[in-house]
């Protein structure tokens, strides 16, 4: 993920500002806030700065992925070409929904907030979606799930990386 979010920054630092590229790091699938604030401490954006800047762009997908994705899902299932695709990615969130299954609020929340490969708001988002989760619910839980991610996240980059490498 850490070359992953570098190469974008790389690519994207070209073109726009710092900010401009943290943001949209915060908004892509798999690096999410986790990514826009690792990039946002290795290019030297202050942490106030960064955290809102990241919560943000993390947040912004959430409900077009609640409120549209079954729908977006099966109009692409009618098209041969796209049915391999919606299935893995139906199959794949369903492999991490067990915790959501069980605990549904605190098990969603626990899900975006705990950053490891594969967790995240576009996956919990897709995952509730697919389990017809309470959408107050969800968003509730999914932010509550980002601010602690955003916790971890900013102590381990710019606590951590930051004491050892800066």
């Amino acid at each position: 993920m850490d070359s992953l979010a570098l190469w974008f920054a790389e690519t994207l630092g070209q073109y726009v500002s710092g900010e401009a590229v943290i943001f949209l790091i915060s908004m892509i699938p798999i690096l999410e806030l986790r990514g826009g604030l690792l990039v946002a401490w290795s290019i030297g954006v202050p942490i106030l700065k960064a955290i809102p800047i990241c919560i943000v762009g993390n947040i912004i997908p959430i409900p077009f992925i609640l409120l549209f994705i079954k729908s977006i899902f099966k109009w692409m299932k009618r098209f041969p070409i796209f049915q391999g695709l919606v299935g893995r990615m139906e199959e794949r969130a369903m492999k991490r929904s067990d915790t959501i299954k069980k605990y549904e609020f605190w098990g969603l929340m626990l899900f975006v907030g705990i950053p490891l490969p594969g967790t995240g708001a576009w996956t919990g988002s897709l995952i509730a979606a697919l389990l017809d989760v309470d959408l107050k619910k969800a968003v509730v839980a999914e932010l509550l799930g980002i601010a602690i991610a955003t916790f971890i996240v900013s102590v381990l980059s710019y606590g951590l990386l930051g004491s050892v490498l800066g």
